[in-house]
């Protein structure tokens, strides 16, 4: 459905470690992205929303919830016209679809997803 949460995102300045908490807290099991990056999918038992742990980016790398969207580049071309900044640009994830995230006009992130099997 589009306009809807579809994913979340928890930064971590550990992620490995972190996910001890997560699996005893909510029995939350972790399975590691393939590739460099030490990122990790969570399985909560259920299909929706998703999640992922990810290395914390910078200080103020906070949760982030994504938003399923029709096109990731025309509405980061709107939320600009309503004084959001672009913080990551639209980028791929492999044969998932594609993503970016914004800063609203009071600083919050927001994270913007577009289904497409053919992203490359």
């Amino acid at each position: 459905m589009l306009n809807t949460v579809c994913f979340f995102e928890v930064p971590a300045d550990d992620p490995e470690k972190l996910q001890n908490f997560y699996s005893e807290m909510f029995g939350w099991k972790f399975q590691k992205v393939p590739g460099d990056f030490r990122y990790y999918k969570i399985d909560m038992g259920v299909d929706k929303p998703k999640g992922g742990l990810t290395a914390r980016q910078d200080p103020m790398h906070g949760p982030v919830n994504y938003i399923k969207v029709l096109s990731v580049e025309e509405s980061m071309e709107k939320a600009v016209k309503l004084g959001a900044q672009v913080v990551v640009p639209k980028k791929p994830v492999l044969g998932s679809g594609w993503f970016g995230v914004l800063l609203d006009p009071q600083g919050n992130r927001i994270g913007l997803w577009e289904e497409d099997a053919s992203a490359l």
